[in-house]
Order: structure tokens, then C-alpha cells, then sequence
């Protein structure tokens, strides 16, 4: 079945309107008719809201609700990626990967290693095109929200922001074996917020470890090996998704 976003104020009692590029991508990409059944999100309340399409307009899609579905599809958890600006278009694939594993908001981290740099103008368009990238990664992977696509922010901008999350890690090839952060993973409880900092290539410098730890950020190990910037984000919502959906709760998935 296919998943699109609207607007709250598109859901109007049992009408629901459709508009924008993904008219033209029901009417004429997907050829859906009337009566075919669509699900719908306001990417905001995590509701799903199962409509059939009831007519066509020349600027819109009009769906007629059939039922609400509020037993959501996202992590238990709010997990934010503090993630270091990576080379070429590797950000691309983080964000879609993320968004598919259940990611709340990505926030880009400018860090000492980062090869790129961003003036005002680059980070605008960047952050336009991440944003669609998202939108097209939970509308794949049938989420409730839509990620959020946060402005770039300093190392020490980032540690600010985390500052008021329940759980703040950052793994790091120097810190503890792996039953330490077992435990850490296990103290997560639903409804808690995260803040996950991953490196860019070459990881962080140490000084950014040293203000992260004194900030009372986490440091655990994600194994022997040491892992891409691309991977280690990955590992982490994964092994959440494994606490708090299949291990703790018994969830079938």
C-alpha cells in the first residue's frame, strides 16, 4: 500500500486532500483510480490514516477516511544523530538508512575532521535536499513523521543541544568492551530521548571526546572492528531497535 504526508489542516474530519508533486505521481506515475486505498500521514502525531481515493481534481487528491491507526510504527525512543559532516554523499545514504531504522531528527555536526564545509548558501541547498531525502525515506518505510533535517551545527553547539536528553552517547574505539554498553543500551525505557554523536572519517578529534565526556556524554564501544561513519550510526539505531522492539517487549517483526 502506498504512504503519503499531508498536511494536519489536509485532514478535515473523513475528507482528506492530497496536493503538491504527489498528484501528479497517484493520477499519472502510479495510475491509482478511484476506490483504490492509500495510507496517509501528517508526519506530526504518528497517527496512520487508511483513506480510499474518492475523486480527482485537477490540483488535488481527495480521500475519504476509513479508520485511524494510532499503534505506530516508530521507535519507542526519540533518537537524534549528532552526525560529523561526511565526504562526497555519504550524508545521503546516512539520512535515508537512519530515517528506515527509525530515527527522530538528524542534526549535521561540523567537527575539526570535516573535510567538507558548508558557507550559507551550500548548507541551504543541502539541507533542502536532505530534507526531501527523508520525506521519500518514511514515506519507503511507512513512518508516522517525517524526520527533521536540523541546520548544521559546531561541536560544541551540538553538546549544548543534547545537553536536555535522557541519554547522550558517542561511541569511541577507546571506550569500554561491549557489556558496558549493553548496559547503557538496556536503561533505555520508552518515551526517553537520545543523542547519538557519530564521527566524521577519521573520527572525532580527542579534545571533542574529552568536552563530550565532561558533559556528561557517554563513550561505549560498538566491537572490535572499527566501523565507517556511514555504518556506526547505523549499528546504534539497530541495536536500539533490538532493545526496545524484539528484546524487552517480545515484539514479532
Amino acid at each position: 500500500m502506498y504512504h503519503f504526508f499531508v498536511e494536519p489542516g489536509q485532514i478535515q474530519g473523513t475528507q482528506i486532500y492530497i496536493t503538491g508533486k504527489d498528484v501528479n505521481h497517484i493520477k499519472n506515475v502510479l495510475r491509482m483510480r478511484i476506490g483504490e486505498e492509500i495510507s496517509v500521514g501528517n508526519g506530526m502525531d504518528g497517527k496512520e490514516y487508511r483513506c480510499a481515493i474518492d475523486s480527482f481534481e485537477e490540483d488535488s487528491v481527495n480521500c475519504k477516511l476509513l479508520f485511524i491507526k494510532e499503534d505506530g510504527v516508530e521507535l519507542p525512543v526519540k533518537v537524534t544523530l549528532f552526525q560529523g559532516l561526511p565526504k562526497a554523499d555519504k550524508m545521503e545514504l546516512i539520512i535515508q538508512k537512519a530515517v528506515e531504522l527509525g530515527v527522530y531528527e538528524i542534526v549535521p555536526v561540523a567537527t575539526k575532521r570535516c573535510v567538507v564545509k558548508l558557507d550559507a548558501k551550500k548548507e541551504a541547498s543541502k539541507i533542502a535536499r536532505w530534507q526531501a531525502i527523508a520525506e521519500a525515506a518514511a514515506k519507503q518505510s511507512k513512518r508516522a513523521v517525517v524526520p527533521q533535517i536540523r541546520p548544521v551545527m559546531t561541536m560544541q553547539g551540538a553538546i549544548k543541544a543534547a545537553s536536555e536528553m535522557e541519554h547522550r552517547i558517542i561511541p569511541y574505539e577507546l571506550a569500554e568492551g561491549m557489556s558496558k554498553t549493553k548496559e547503557v543500551f538496556e536503561s533505555f525505557t520508552p518515551g526517553n530521548s537520545v543523542a547519538v554523536f557519530i564521527g566524521p572519517e577519521g573520527g572525532f578529534e580527542e579534545k571533542e571526546v574529552e568536552a563530550a565526556t565532561e558533559a556528561g556524554i557517554q563513550p561505549v564501544s560498538l566491537g572490535k572492528r572499527i566501523l565507517r561513519t556511514e555504518t556506526a550510526g547505523f549499528t546504534v539505531l539497530a541495536w536500539i531497535m533490538y532493545e526496545l522492539e524484539v528484546r524487552s517487549w517480545g515484539e514479532d517483526i
